[in-house]
């Protein structure tokens, strides 16, 4: 008798710690298919999208459905997986999409402009500090599929303070 006592305790013991696990896994799928599939947090630093973005970093939003469904545009602020070393990602503004004509100058290497066509599947994209980014300028137009994500959230940093702008 006093074993089934121990064994239904067990049991219950047993069902309960099933049940967290469940839980904890389900949880744990739901994350993981949010950040990669739906949105997710970055954190964003650098003078290359001054004024726009902070030096010492904004906590951005970046959904990415957008550019799966092709909804990136002309000015759009984007998450784009770097085309020199793809394990840095860069945050930019798409300038031109496919078909567009653009006119650039580097003012780092020559004050004479240049002409570039957009090629179709691809998007040209620059920080909006022409003097300190590395852009679309020095790599060329960016295959649409480096493209992580378009951001439709900012969150400005300030030590000890967060403002949340939209």
């Amino acid at each position: 008798m006093r074993f089934l006592g121990h064994a239904a305790q067990w049991r219950s013991a047993a069902k309960e710690a099933l049940d967290r696990t469940s839980i904890t896994v389900n949880f744990l799928c739901w994350l993981h298919f949010t950040s990669n599939y739906l949105c997710s947090p970055f954190h964003a630093y650098g003078v290359s999208m001054l004024p726009t973005l902070n030096v010492t970093g904004d906590i951005l939003l970046a959904d990415h459905l957008s550019p799966l469904l092709g909804n990136v545009g002309h000015g759009d602020l984007v998450l784009v997986r770097s085309p020199l070393n793809p394990k840095i990602r860069l945050t930019k503004r798409v300038v031109a999409v496919e078909g567009d004509t653009v006119t650039y100058f580097d003012p780092l290497h020559s004050e004479a402009s240049q002409v570039a066509v957009v090629p179709k599947g691809h998007v040209w994209i620059q920080g909006d500090n022409i003097y300190a980014s590395r852009d679309s300028r020095h790599f060329g137009p960016v295959p649409y599929g480096l493209i992580e994500g378009k951001v439709f959230f900012r969150v400005s940093v300030v030590p000890h303070t967060f403002y949340v702008l939209v």
